[in-house]
């Protein structure tokens, strides 16, 4: 039971008591009447009064019969000769003593109570909106146990990665039967690490162990370690593993490790006293404290491995790596069709699909299934539908359509010029993805207009001339504007990024170009969320080397703009035509326009290569 549900039950119970309260102030009124002590006196005379009852402060007494609908008096005058008065009456008269020690407790205990309740309640609110925490659970742990019928998830459920299944499997094994690894004196690994991008199914998968093996799943953030008090992160992380250990056997799983496991010493000064170094040491403490055979596998996971403390990944602590990669086109059709079982839809090519969205991770495959059903039930569809799957991979790649924003003639005629001529280069160069679809229809992040093309196959090696005619592709588009309208535009922005950084990848990281050998100039980017932060980077080369490398990447891009130039002029037929259809209709096909699967015959003599979706986002002007 939850804190939510704690407050509202005592909610209801001390409403249900302020309500019994009510009504019994409410029955008592309603057939007490207050009178003067000399209307007392006249009924007393009148003999009206059938019982009296005598108090130090007051007289409650029983009329004998209901005078206006009241059974019961009180007057608050206790004269001296009222026994007097009463003997010489018929009425029946007695003395109460009145116990004031209850009221005279309550008096006092009870506001303090109010005053400490409300105190509390205040302050425990405050406390938990600034993250600070209940002071009595300060040093608890604030991991969510879930048992198997909680977690919900199998091994089933998880597609796309066999070989992390597979290497989590023998985990499940040891859970299950401990004894069959002792036999030859193996033991299971102390701790694994899931590395791989956001999105992969790296939480997903732990709780699939969890699900499989049966046993209790102990789950946490790193970042639910570390709070304000220096030392509170320490005494969580010993408090979850004894919890762990009175659970035995079962599974720890903490997400997002590089929020605790952070390198040591960075930017600190002196070291030693930061709450994050306490936490990782009392955690590295804890690693080597533990005894596999006791039943506890850690699993934790990142998307940053490259800020990891190296203590922390050594063997002994985490024992073994899993990577948890994006899947390729089998994997992705795999995620597909688990996903897809949870929509109604009819004609779906699941093969074409995971053609269609290359470097797609397994929760963005998800929120693809999510946005296509949407848009079936937006325009009143029975069942999901191809075309529904491709509206929903424009929107996730391209952003969402802006018809609200109108360009002049000169810029649609621009736009068109652009995209016709990224699209017939991609369709004629040998090696490239056929393409799948054209649109000038402005989008939502920026772009004015965008070129789809549909890979066949995946891909792991590129060859040089692959990637030089990547950057014809991508340098068609302004080729066609020069070629055309005579002058160039803003348009090709982000196009002429992506060739530059495609040239100096070529001539520093793959030892491609002949004029500065095989020597590697930069190094590889080893990070799962991108390049890191922007900012200086080192440089291992002289000044002579760096001019040279200049010279390369020019010479590259300049070689690659005169190619798309000259192709486009042989092509000039197709590139007006296209044009003109695609001004007219906003978005075509090949189906539209034949030219394009007739180049992409003639260049499919080539090698055909697969790596992502080309999409040509345009700057807006």
């Amino acid at each position: 039971m939850n804190r939510q549900q704690q407050f509202n039950i005592w909610y209801w119970i001390g409403a249900f008591l302020l309500l019994l309260l009510f009504q019994g102030w409410w029955q008592g009124a309603s057939v007490t009447e207050r009178i003067p002590y000399s209307r007392f006196l006249e009924l007393l005379q009148q003999d009206r009064i059938a019982e009296v009852q005598v108090r130090p402060d007051s007289i409650f007494g029983r009329y004998r019969e209901p005078i206006e609908g009241r059974t019961h008096f009180l007057s608050t005058i206790v004269p001296e000769d009222l026994t007097r008065r009463l003997e010489q009456s018929t009425a029946r008269y007695d003395g109460t003593i009145q116990n004031t020690f209850l009221s005279t407790v309550l008096s006092w205990v009870l506001p303090a109570l109010v005053f400490f309740g409300a105190w509390m309640f205040l302050f425990r609110h405050v406390a938990e909106r600034q993250g600070f925490g209940g002071l009595m659970s300060v040093g608890k742990s604030k991991a969510k146990v879930y048992v198997e019928k909680d977690t919900g998830v199998t091994f089933d459920d998880v597609a796309g990665i066999d070989e992390a299944k597979a290497e989590l499997r023998e985990i499940v094994d040891f859970l299950k039967a401990p004894e069959k690894y002792g036999r030859l004196g193996a033991r299971i690994p102390k701790g694994i690490l899931l590395v791989g991008p956001p999105g992969t199914g790296k939480t997903l998968v732990a709780r699939a162990v969890a699900g499989e093996a049966g046993v209790p799943f102990f789950s946490i953030s790193g970042s639910e370690f570390v709070e304000m008090f220096v030392g509170v992160g320490a005494a969580r992380v010993r408090d979850l593993f004894e919890q762990a250990r009175k659970a035995a056997p079962c599974i720890i799983f903490i997400d997002e490790l590089d929020a605790l496991g952070k390198k040591r010493g960075v930017g600190a000064f002196g070291g030693g006293h930061d709450e994050k170094e306490q936490t990782l040491n009392q955690l590295l403490t804890e690693l080597d404290g533990f005894d596999p055979r006791e039943g506890i596998v850690l699993l934790a996971a990142t998307n940053r491995p490259e800020i990891l403390d190296p203590a922390l990944l050594r063997a002994g602590r985490f024992d073994r790596q899993v990577v948890v990669d994006r899947p390729d086109k089998s994997g992705r059709a795999a995620i597909l069709r688990v996903h897809l079982k949870k929509v109604k839809h009819e004609g779906l090519d699941v093969e074409q699909i995971a053609a269609l969205t290359p470097g797609f991770s397994g929760a963005e495959l998800a929120n693809l299934v999510n946005e296509a059903a949407i848009q079936a039930t937006r325009r009143g569809a029975e069942a999901v539908s191809m075309a529904d799957v491709t509206a929903a991979i424009e929107r996730i790649v391209a952003g969402l359509e802006r018809k609200g924003r109108v360009l002049n003639q000169k810029e649609r005629e621009a736009v068109a010029w652009h995209e016709m001529g990224h699209a017939l280069a991609a369709a004629s160069l040998p090696g490239a993805d056929p393409v799948h679809k054209v649109s000038i229809i402005p989008r939502s992040i920026g772009a004015l207009g965008y070129t789809m093309t549909r890979p066949t196959e995946d891909r792991f090696l590129i060859t040089r001339r692959d990637l030089e005619n990547r950057m014809v592709v991508l340098l068609a588009g302004r080729a066609a504007e020069d070629l055309v309208l005579g002058e160039i535009s803003t348009g090709a922005a982000d196009d002429l990024a992506r060739v530059t950084d495609i040239a100096r990848q070529i001539v520093t990281r793959f030892g491609m170009h002949p004029s500065l050998g095989q020597a590697v100039l930069e190094a590889e980017r080893q990070s799962f969320l991108g390049d890191g932060v922007p900012g200086f980077t080192s440089r291992n080369y002289s000044e002579a080397t760096a001019r040279e490398v200049d010279v390369a990447v020019r010479g590259l891009i300049d070689e690659a703009y005169a190619r798309a130039r000259a192709l486009l002029a042989e092509r000039r037929a197709d590139l007006d035509a296209g044009t003109r259809l695609l001004l007219a209709r906003e978005t075509i096909t090949p189906d539209d326009f034949p030219a394009l699967r007739q180049a992409a015959a003639a260049g499919q003599q080539g090698i055909t290569r697969s790596t992502t979706t080309v999409d040509h986002a345009e700057e807006q002007r």
